[in-house]
């Protein structure tokens, strides 16, 4: 897998006016797909407490569907950003650049981040937001309310680039199918994971996972046939995949590029036995 890394994100404006309408949008009980030609200027909001900036929100809970996480695309402009991102004292955040230069700041500690780089923010931290460069700034925050477990420690603030961690290969699949894992998956102080998931050309994951895992899956890179459910689906970059628990999937990674994309799942905690 030695394609260089290049990260997605919605490519705004509008199409135009003479295209043909009929997309490929998908929204089915146990699955949604929302491709990049759907993300324009028109579905976008604006977030309290933030300057100069639009999001593109892809998913939030909802009874029935997916129910754990949030997951944004944020715009910056030069300049833009917030002293008070979070209104929820009990959302963590994960971060992941995808164009510019942003200034992260936690606390005391401030941190230049770059495309590739990833921040992790626990509940209640303090920490603001900034586009510090000429150009406009790209990110992903997927936000979760996080679930406290007795024994484990609360995770403390975590920021990497994506070149720090390195790719740890499927067995039996080391050279085609690969995982970047930002959290330790043993900790249990963390109630989800985002990982970046690669394929090679052809690479496969070679059976229908069908796991209680919810899951968002944004694709930075390349294209794939993906099973959803019982449908099979052309996704290429900047597409976004939002998976109910117990969705069945699977992929093919197709073209001359390697496939990756940006994931997050809920883990570590007792299933919550009432409704």
């Amino acid at each position: 897998m030695t394609t260089p890394a290049r990260y997605a994100f919605p490519p705004g404006g509008m199409p135009d006016h003479s295209a043909d309408p009929v997309g490929t949008a998908v929204f089915k009980t146990a699955y949604a797909v929302i491709p990049a030609d759907t993300q324009r200027d028109i579905v976008t909001s604006f977030l309290p407490g933030w300057t100069d900036h639009r999001a593109w929100i892809l998913a939030r809970p909802m009874t029935g569907f997916a129910e754990t996480f949030a997951q944004y695309a944020v715009e910056l402009q030069p300049g833009g950003g917030s002293l008070t991102p979070e209104s929820d004292p009990q959302a963590q955040a994960a971060l992941f650049v995808a164009k510019g230069t942003l200034r992260l700041t936690i606390g005391a500690e401030t941190h230049d981040l770059r495309a590739g780089s990833f921040a992790y923010l626990p509940a209640g931290a303090p920490w603001q937001l900034w586009n510090t460069g000429s150009d406009v700034a790209g990110f992903h925050w997927i936000r979760k309310a996080y679930v406290p477990v007795a024994g484990a420690m609360t995770p403390e603030p975590l920021v990497c680039h994506e070149t720090d961690i390195t790719p740890v290969g499927m067995p039996g699949a080391e050279d085609s199918w690969a995982t970047q894992r930002f959290f330790d998956p043993l900790d249990t102080g963390y109630d989800f994971h985002i990982n970046i998931v690669n394929f090679a050309p052809g690479g496969r994951i070679p059976f229908a996972e069908t796991h209680v895992m919810e899951h968002g899956l944004y694709v930075l890179q390349g294209t794939a046939r993906y099973l959803l459910n019982e449908d099979w689906v052309e996704v290429g970059p900047g597409d976004f995949m939002w998976l109910r628990a117990f969705c069945p999937q699977a992929c093919v990674a197709t073209g001359s590029e390697d496939f990756r994309y940006l994931l997050y799942k809920d883990v570590n905690r007792h299933v919550g036995l009432t409704l």
